[in-house]
């Protein structure tokens, strides 16, 4: 993220990370879904619904895939391409594993892991301003998800923390929520690393994600 931060990627790298980064998005929802269906308290599953129905582009909101994709075709993919393609075997592994992980896990655990959105919103407004500063070929239109994320934030966030905060009440399930948490770093981290070594060191052609 530094690279694209600092204005470094090429417009094949750039694209390389809207492909792969669109495994994950449209995993979200199912990965809130996996919560729901493990949470047993009326109270959160009626906040938790509330969260997908947004994340699935109903009540207003762009959704996260019709919202990617708009993204995607203003960085000059094709909606086509990128709904058949095929992402990187260590990305697939990454988000597998956290949707794996809501499924299994204690329900408390996969919101707790939702608290990494903290830190969201600042990532966010500094990536909306390096794609405008640095990268002027990708049409403005894209970034209505990322303005919508942006309005959605905060309420998201406060609505984990409380979930969080009422029902982790020992010590024991605190540290596994703040595990749960770090397992969601962890997740981004090692899909950057993926990329990085796909489009950057081993400067991999676009068309392999795009044949699937």
């Amino acid at each position: 993220m530094l690279m694209l931060y600092q204005g470094k990627l090429t417009p094949k790298q750039v694209r390389a990370w809207v492909i792969n980064r669109f495994y994950l998005q449209k995993n979200i929802p199912i990965k809130d879904a996996a919560i729901l269906s493990n949470c047993p308290e009326t109270d959160v599953r009626r906040l938790w619904i509330g969260r997908i129905l947004r994340r699935e582009g109903l009540g207003g909101s762009i959704g996260d895939v019709e919202g990617w994709v708009g993204f995607a075709e203003a960085a000059g993919v094709a909606r086509d391409d990128i709904l058949r393609a095929r992402c990187l075997p260590g990305v697939r592994f990454a988000v597998d594993g956290y949707v794996n992980f809501a499924r299994r896990a204690d329900w408390t655990e996969g919101v707790a892991a939702s608290l990494i959105e903290y830190f969201a919103k600042g990532e966010l407004i500094k990536r909306i301003e390096a794609f405008k500063r640095h990268y002027p070929w990708i049409e403005p239109e894209g970034y209505r998800f990322f303005m919508s994320r942006l309005g959605q934030l905060d309420e998201a966030n406060e609505t984990t923390l409380r979930i969080v905060l009422r029902y982790c009440q020992t010590r024991d399930m605190q540290l596994r929520a703040i595990d749960a948490a770090e397992s969601m770093a962890d997740i981004y981290w090692s899909l950057h690393d993926a990329i990085y070594v796909a489009y950057v060191i081993q400067d991999r052609p676009l068309a392999d994600s795009l044949s699937g």
